[in-house]
């Protein structure tokens, strides 16, 4: 079963079970996907957005509502906090289980060495490897300072 098609049916089943918050955050995801299938086919891919892009695009959402909620912690709004927090539990019910930092750690290390990178310019083909391989398994904001300290620990 695809994502798009998990969305839909998770969208009908929170319907049925009148369950608001989780019929808002899918029709944000829905809304997001259609988006971004918008631009990609401007750019020639008359798919839309592949899987790995999907789970990109899950992961942005997901830092975004945790830096709002954090931010609405900060102006005093706990209820617009709490909202946040149960669209990210919706929204990461779709992401693959997240890699800890030893395994984050352990991937680095097997694609720089499978690349043979040995320094800061062979970033983005670690980067774009790891992007690859690990699409919505990892923070690539934190695997871009591991990637950093390994390839200038050598």
């Amino acid at each position: 079963m695809t994502l798009r098609t998990q969305f839909t049916d998770s969208l009908k089943d929170a319907m049925r079970a009148k369950e608001q918050r989780a019929v808002s955050a899918l029709r944000l995801i829905l809304t997001e996907l259609k988006n971004r299938d918008i631009e990609a086919r401007t750019r020639g891919a008359t798919d839309g957005i592949d899987d790995a892009g999907i789970l990109s695009m899950l992961q942005s959402m997901v830092k975004q509502r945790n830096e709002s909620a954090g931010m609405y912690e900060q102006g005093g709004r706990p209820e617009l906090a709490q909202q946040e927090r149960d669209e990210i539990a919706v929204i990461e019910r779709f992401l693959p289980r997240q890699m800890n930092e030893e395994e984050a750690a352990a991937a680095v290390d097997a694609v720089v060495t499978e690349l043979g990178a040995t320094g800061i310019q062979d970033m983005g083909k670690v980067m774009a490897g790891l992007k690859a391989r690990y699409a919505g398994q990892m923070d690539f904001a934190k695997a871009g300072v591991l990637v950093k300290a390994r390839l200038f620990g050598k």
